[in-house]
């Protein structure tokens, strides 16, 4: 047998003996039970968390303009969503290479305590302040974007990971019910209750750490880091765990892989970008075009109900409360399509959809047709598609390059596609709702549908068909041993 020939260009790392394994394949097996739904709300939770960080920075945005409060102009408001963006950039780069490095769960408890530092947003004194504080915000919620669903079994694999990303969105619909209460001027003075609704996301932090304790370090990744014993006896703990398999079962596949301490960042780059380079045009156009969209959108939607529709600042959590929750129904009813259906068939046509009717939707609002309540329902309608979109996005850059890199590959990705596209969006519309033109605006949301519409086609042309494979056949581990 003849090892993998890019396990053996990293120096930096220390090579280990070989390793003869099942551990994959019993993982990929497993039937589902309590210990899955364990994990889908360890993981799911932070990005409700995300989802609610991201809905009150939106919600709040017509509040932080009264001189009463922080007297932020559109375009500082758009700023704001930037700089936590820009913090989820750097989180993500950072710890996505910390995460492939050091294991899964370390990373889950670090990043967790980096954002509890940032709830310090509720004592902001100026733009400044907030800024920074929303940045280190989303540097410890960014890191979150590198844990995968290493533990869920293969068949399921795009089911749950829709699901997850898709609490996203539980998060940004308490979010909005919150702030029913806490922009309500007649309960609580109106500089408070904005600091009062982000010390939410703090409590929710705490029980999230409290859970996180109950999921063990992904075996995959001990395997890969020539901690073979200690992956077997989280394996048997699962299995025991779990309703026994039905018999007769296949033989589990068998992987011989050559442990290694560490992979460093020059054959990370080098494996996505010279041995995978469709796979990461493929993940770069999915991230930036989905990127582009929300965040254009969600982080201005609460300045675009009060300047062209006059809906009172307080009043804006109102409508966004069922937008959120069609962006978890999406998901929620399609996420089965996705393994059923296929990955390929299914990205690309919820791209497709949600760029025609956004085109729609931007036509109708720029010639002044729409109502409050209708364009909530328009927008509610366009998101049911485009949040099982965006979770595939993430679905994809999660599952399709080699275990070893995995977590830096989404986190490299996620970072481009934001920074390109993301992190100047909520500026650019800021500056274009500011300037009261529908026209304008109807530009930027043109822009979005057109990056959707490319993301589409190149899913149809190069997607990975993933669906119910393992994540050792979909792209072979640097490590692996080949005959």
């Amino acid at each position: 047998m003849a090892a993998n020939p890019s396990a053996d260009t990293a120096p930096a790392s220390r090579v280990l003996e070989a390793i003869r394994t099942d551990l994959p394949s019993r993982l990929d097996r497993l039937p589902w039970g309590s210990f899955h739904w364990l994990v889908v709300l360890a993981l799911g939770a932070s990005w409700a968390i995300d989802g609610l960080e991201v809905t009150l920075t939106g919600a709040v945005s017509g509040v932080l303009q009264d001189p009463a409060t922080l007297g932020l102009n559109a375009a500082r408001i758009g700023a704001l969503g930037s700089a936590y963006l820009l913090g989820a950039v750097t989180g993500a780069l950072v710890c996505g290479y910390l995460t492939d490095r050091y294991g899964r769960s370390r990373l889950f408890f670090a990043t967790l305590s980096v954002y509890l530092g940032g709830t310090l947003t509720s004592f902001s004194w100026d733009f400044w302040s907030m800024a920074a504080f929303r940045w280190i915000t989303d540097f410890g919620i960014g890191g979150e974007y590198a844990a995968i669903n290493e533990l869920i079994p293969a068949r399921v694999r795009g089911t749950v990971n829709l699901f997850i990303n898709g609490s996203y969105w539980v998060g940004a619909s308490a979010g909005s019910a919150a702030t029913l209460l806490l922009l309500d001027p007649n309960l609580l003075p109106i500089d408070f209750e904005w600091r009062l609704g982000f010390g939410i996301g703090a409590v929710l932090g705490l029980f999230v750490l409290a859970a996180r304790r109950h999921v063990p370090e992904s075996p995959r990744w001990l395997i890969f880091h020539g901690q073979h014993s200690r992956a077997q006896h989280i394996v048997r703990a699962i299995e025991s765990r779990l309703p026994r398999l039905p018999v007769p079962q296949p033989a589990a596949e068998l992987l011989t892989i050559r442990p290694r301490t560490h992979v460093g960042i020059g054959l990370v780059i080098r494996t996505m970008f010279r041995d995978y380079p469709r796979r990461s045009v493929l993940g770069l156009v999915l991230i930036t075009s989905q990127a582009f969209l929300y965040n254009a959108i969600f982080f201005t939607y609460a300045l675009v109900l009060t300047r062209f529709y006059g809906v009172r600042a307080e009043a804006t959590g109102l409508y966004l409360l069922p937008f959120a929750l069609a962006n978890f129904l999406g998901p929620l009813a399609l996420a089965w399509l996705f393994d059923r259906l296929g990955r390929r068939v299914m990205i690309s046509t919820t791209y497709a959809v949600s760029a025609v009717l956004l085109l729609g939707t931007g036509a109708l609002f720029a010639q002044g047709s729409l109502t409050a309540y209708g364009q909530t329902a328009l927008w509610g309608a366009i998101f049911f598609f485009a949040s099982a979109a965006a979770s595939s996005a993430y679905l994809t850059v999660s599952g399709i390059f080699p275990l070893e890199l995995r977590a830096m590959a989404i986190a490299v990705f996620y970072s481009l596609g934001t920074a390109a596209r993301g992190v100047l969006a909520p500026w650019l519309f800021g500056e274009l709702i500011g300037s009261g033109s529908r026209a304008s605006v109807f530009v930027g949301y043109a822009r979005g549908a057109a990056l959707m519409l490319v993301a589409a086609g190149v899913e149809a042309w190069i997607g990975i068909d993933a669906e119910r494979t393992s994540l050792e056949r979909i792209a072979p581990p640097l490590s692996a041993v080949v005959r």
